[in-house]
């Protein structure tokens, strides 16, 4: 049940949202999680989910305790309904219950149809009181892509593209395939740095030649770099064959894109960067396949016939589609715009 903004259970869900925010981009196909444990009204041990494989959340808390002992009568406090299943690593609700915790609070419950509310129903039945939803919306916010996979067996999509002011791609023969300045092109970086997967089609990767890698975040992980084709004709000396990455690459051939998107999930990839031209743009905005957008806006003219978004269009505005709390940022000379696609 929801809390006061003056109980102190938002207080230590607020702390356990700090730790699991260390885990953003990380985790997958894991979902981020943080976990504090409070004795009294302090808070005397945090921990996080570092990647998939290794300790949860509650029992990287568990271990930074000074005493294990200081867990009996203590209270939990963890931004997702805790794991009851065994998977890659035991139960964390066994490692609770046999910790002696007198109480739980948990924010968000698990998206899995399968798992939602065992783990309350487990924990009060050793005993223990269980608080659920405490800022369960924040919590259930930190993992979009996990929830999405969970619920869909497909990956959450954002698809994202630079243009003119004129909605154009298209530039001078010879030219270098950006539109928009460097700084904008740093800015996306950490977009990057969160997927699993960078997705373009055999056009962009004859015409533009990309690298598809994350650039200048330390410790960040490579995302597989997927190319979409018809007919597998692709160029062998292409940078994503032969550079140090080439093991990320993964080419499906033959596919649909909805096709391709459910592959990835069983793949266990859980987000993937739509980062092709405007006809495999056209294809997931077409087949409501998009969640999220990420659109640059360069202050230039371009003109020509190279649209950023093809597809066959809406047939009438009830098919349209809108961004949900669109966020605009400044870049330099160009224009950042987020926002969710409102389903």
């Amino acid at each position: 049940m929801p809390k006061s903004a003056a109980d102190p259970a938002e207080r230590w869900m607020r702390a356990a949202l700090d730790e699991a925010r260390k885990g953003v981009g990380r985790t997958s196909p894991n979902p981020a999680v943080g976990a504090v444990i409070v004795r009294g009204q302090r808070i005397v041990a945090r921990g996080w989910h570092r990647a998939a494989g290794q300790p949860h959340a509650e029992i990287e808390a568990l271990r930074a305790l000074p005493r294990p002992e200081l867990a009996r009568g203590a209270t939990i406090v963890v931004t997702l309904e805790p794991c009851s299943s065994h998977g890659r690593t035991p139960p964390c609700t066994d490692a609770i219950i046999a910790a002696g915790f007198a109480r739980v609070i948990y924010g968000a419950t698990d998206p899995n149809p399968k798992h939602v509310g065992r783990a309350a129903r487990l924990l009060r039945a050793a005993g223990l009181e269980v608080v659920e939803g405490v800022l369960a919306e924040e919590c259930a916010a930190l993992n979009p892509a996990f929830n999405h996979w969970v619920t869909t067996g497909r990956p959450w999509v954002i698809a994202k593209w630079a243009m003119s002011l004129d909605g154009r791609l298209n530039r001078p023969p010879g030219e270098l395939p950006w539109l928009t300045s460097p700084a904008a092109r740093r800015h996306a970086m950490p977009l990057r740095a969160q997927v699993d997967a960078i997705l373009i089609g055999a056009g962009t990767l004859r015409a533009d030649d990309p690298q598809l890698t994350v650039r200048g975040i330390r410790g960040a992980r490579q995302p597989w770099r997927v190319v979409l084709t018809r007919r597998g004709e692709l160029p062998a000396d292409a940078k994503l064959f032969t550079d140090e990455h080439r093991e990320r690459t993964l080419v499906l051939r033959g596919r649909t894109l909805r096709g391709a998107l459910t592959e990835l999930g069983r793949r266990g990839i859980t987000s993937v960067l739509i980062e092709g031209g405007g006809e495999i743009l056209g294809q997931a905005f077409d087949q409501k396949l998009v969640q999220e957008v990420c659109c640059f806006l360069a202050p230039l003219l371009a003109g020509g016939s190279v649209p950023a978004v093809g597809g066959r269009g809406i047939g009438d505005l009830s098919e349209r589609l809108r961004l949900r709390a669109p966020n605009f940022e400044r870049i330099g000379p160009d224009l950042c715009l987020r926002g969710l696609v409102d389903a």
